[in-house]
């Protein structure tokens, strides 16, 4: 049996090389704050998998992903093993684009922080008078850097996003940026309605996306997991307040409470993280992990 060793690990992820595709494993790292915690939580890699795979199956009219197969039966013998079973998933090379495409739907985390402040989010000017957790009259899209491990990503405008990608793309930056913009938004109201139906509110998340062979912009990473989104229960829900939730904003507000944690999270911490994580996907799928 060939053995695989990662060519890239980001905090969660471990990319391996398969030749003309690449195959994907999502780990139970869980990371916070932009630091990986010392913790695992069990089940975790699986939920995130499972749960882009829905969603890159559900937007497949609106946009080309990277998705191949998450059935280790068609990947090499080495994935086979139990670790890598309903974690994997292999995947179209793509040249993945340096922006995070950050949609907010809601206003909440650092957005909230910044409008009190400011009025505004990410430079974005919105009405006065709003409640934190409230709806915004449209989603927003606020996109930023993507920073190496233990860098924070840097939030820029969408003209700034067009000079980070005009600097790689030269006479294209405009064209992805608005590429980027528009897709990010049309997926997050597509699959934030869908949501709804299911009981979950959406409140904002990030795409990530990159270019194949001919150039054409296809959607990439993982998508609309708890780990890149904020999911809030629809019942109970009410503008003025924080919202409880079924994402790693549990983990940073423990995190936060507990300031000499040294990132290590107590078990029932984590059981609680798992079970949050689990609830969503079998919401949103109708399906037990």
């Amino acid at each position: 049996m060939t053995e695989f060793k990662p060519i890239k690990e980001g905090k969660v992820r471990e990319i391996y090389d398969n030749g003309d595709s690449l195959i994907m494993v999502a780990t139970d790292r869980i990371s916070a704050f932009d630091v990986i915690l010392k913790n695992k939580v069990t089940n975790k890699g699986k939920v995130l998998t499972q749960m882009s795979k829905f969603w890159f199956d559900y937007t497949r009219d609106l946009l080309p992903n990277h998705m191949l197969s998450v059935d280790v039966k068609e990947m090499p013998e080495f994935f086979r093993q139990p670790q890598y079973e309903g974690r994997s998933m292999m995947c179209r090379k793509l040249t993945m684009l340096p922006v995070e495409c950050i949609v907010r739907g809601y206003i909440t985390g650092s957005g909230w922080a910044s409008y009190q402040k400011t009025g505004k989010v990410c430079g974005i000017q919105l009405p006065e008078g709003l409640k934190e957790s409230e709806k915004l009259p449209e989603p927003i899209y606020t996109p930023s850097t993507k920073a190496e491990i233990g860098d924070h990503d840097e939030n820029i405008s969408y003209e700034q996003s067009i000079d980070v990608l005009e600097k790689l793309f030269p006479g294209k930056g405009e064209e992805y940026a608005t590429k980027l913009r528009d897709y990010t938004i049309a997926l997050y109201k597509k699959c934030a309605e869908y949501a709804l139906s299911r009981g979950i509110i959406i409140a904002d998340t990030k795409f990530e996306f990159g270019l194949d062979e001919e150039g054409s912009v296809i959607l990439g990473d993982e998508m609309l997991t708890p780990d890149s989104s904020r999911f809030w229960p629809l019942e109970g829900y009410e503008a003025g307040h924080g919202q409880p939730s079924f994402d790693k904003q549990f983990v940073r507000n423990w995190l936060l409470a507990n300031p000499d944690s040294d990132y290590d999270l107590p078990q029932d911490v984590i059981d609680k993280t798992i079970a949050k994580y689990e609830e969503a996907y079998e919401m949103l799928t109708g399906k037990k992990l």
